[in-house]
């Protein structure tokens, strides 16, 4: 294009003069490429020598405005990428899983569960996990989709990782771990998570007794901070005391390791007493819906009379005739130092499930990067693949190592001195003492 210039002319004027023919002529080129619809006639009408602020102003805009609709216009370079088409060569799962079924132990420390286990779980989800075949591309089978959701749990690696991993896409991986932890919850849900009836409610309160020492009771209570990354505009909604964000889990557990009652998706912000009033467990017991058995006599002191069946709980719990509590202070008399021991030793199998939730899904040791329904859905499946892999009744003879420490009290600190002898000794006769109460 061939530029006008005057000798008479300023060489400032002639710049300025110069840039906005070029950039006037570049918006118009950027018109005719991306909207072929405009018409010669529409063209001509265009004042191209108009110099004015207000006219190179507009002009900016319009070149602003046409380069965001280019770039979102712009097309996929690839409609799947020639690493994802490979996956059945090279992904993960046709390779190295396929392999892990030959070696048990490793399969289950990549999986967290055994091989049978697995494909018992394979077989209840498949239904739920089936994808209708099209003619555009080849669906996921279940038992890949299974293994990604697996995967994430076990590990908590980014979606972006695991994609690499199998050869999947990022959005393919999201999608997979949501739909997954629905079908898990739905599907296992109502066997290994059931809605508590009265006859869960005295297995509970006769092993509670049998293990822990500890009569009447329904269950350890407890809640669990699950870190995850803020929202965006959330405020401090999510963050705790802690100094992080994160969203809640409160847990009913009982006696053998095993989740009765899951509440999760309060603030992290919130405490556990007031997220236990608004959950529908602690509106459940106001109301008296929750099938509780009626009161009972205590076992070995009927002149107490019949006597209600609680929940065990921290200090961060109001008490309640359905909620018991520690008594709070240090410098105790004797019989209130025995019922806080009863206590602590029945309400620690909370803090102990979710211990072994945290260290069988590893998930759950990183900050969840992921949108605060995901969080949900994930921790959700969690506690319920816990109780899938924890049959009724199994016994590791925690009771029995616990009795076992009370028999030998003293052991472990001859070789002590100073104040670290003078602390063993104290908290050991401490121990003595109240075990002479029992």
């Amino acid at each position: 294009m061939a530029l006008n210039v005057n000798r008479n002319t300023p060489v400032h004027k002639v710049a300025l003069r110069n840039f906005t023919l070029l950039k006037v002529t570049f918006t118009q080129n950027i018109r005719a490429s991306i909207y072929p619809r405009v018409t010669e006639s529409n063209k001509e009408n265009m004042d191209i020598s108009s110099t004015s602020s207000s006219s190179s102003s507009s002009s900016d805009e319009e070149i602003i405005v046409l380069l965001n609709d280019e770039r979102r216009r712009k097309r996929r370079r690839f409609w799947v990428h020639p690493i994802v088409t490979r996956r059945e060569e090279h992904g993960e799962f046709y390779r190295l899983v396929q392999e892990l079924k030959m070696y048990h132990e490793r399969f289950r420390g990549y999986f967290r569960m055994s091989v049978s286990e697995f494909e018992n779980l394979l077989q209840q989800l498949a239904p739920s996990l089936t994808k209708e075949q099209t003619h555009y591309r080849k669906p996921i089978d279940p038992e890949q989709r299974l293994a990604v959701c697996l995967r994430f749990l076990s590990t908590g690696d980014s979606y972006r990782t695991i994609a690499s991993s199998f050869r999947l896409g990022v959005s393919t991986v999201a999608s997979i771990v949501s739909e997954t932890c629905d079908a898990l919850w739905d599907c296992l849900r109502d066997e290994h998570l059931p809605v508590p009836t009265e006859e869960m409610w005295r297995s509970t309160a006769r092993r509670f007794h049998e293990r822990w020492n500890f009569p009447n009771c329904l269950g350890a209570m407890d809640g669990k901070h699950i870190c995850i990354q803020a929202p965006a505009n959330s405020g401090s909604l999510y963050f705790n005391y802690k100094g992080t964000f994160s969203v809640v889990l409160l847990a009913l557990v009982d006696a053998d390791y095993r989740f009765l009652v899951v509440d999760v998706g309060s603030y992290g912000s919130n405490s556990d007493g007031g997220i236990f009033a608004n959950s529908g467990l602690g509106k459940a017991l106001r109301d008296g819906t929750l099938n509780v058995p009626p009161p009972s006599e205590l076992p070995g002191a009927p002149e107490l009379g019949k006597v209600n069946h609680v929940i065990v709980a921290d200090e961060a719990f109001p008490l309640k005739t359905y909620l018991l509590r520690p008594y709070p202070g240090r410098r105790l008399p004797t019989d209130k130092r025995i019922f806080n021991y009863r206590l602590s030793r029945a309400r620690r199998i909370s803090e102990n499930v979710f211990g072994i939730l945290s260290q069988r899904f590893r998930v759950f040791q990183r900050t969840l990067q992921v949108q605060s329904s995901v969080v949900d859905k994930v921790v959700k499946a969690a506690c319920v693949l816990c109780n899938y892999l924890r049959p009724k009744g199994e016994d590791h003879n925690h009771a029995t190592e616990d009795d076992h420490e009370c028999e030998q009290p003293l052991q472990g600190f001859e070789h002590c001195r100073g104040q670290r002898a003078s602390f063993y000794i104290h908290r050991n006769l401490n121990v003595l003492q109240i075990n002479a109460f029992f």
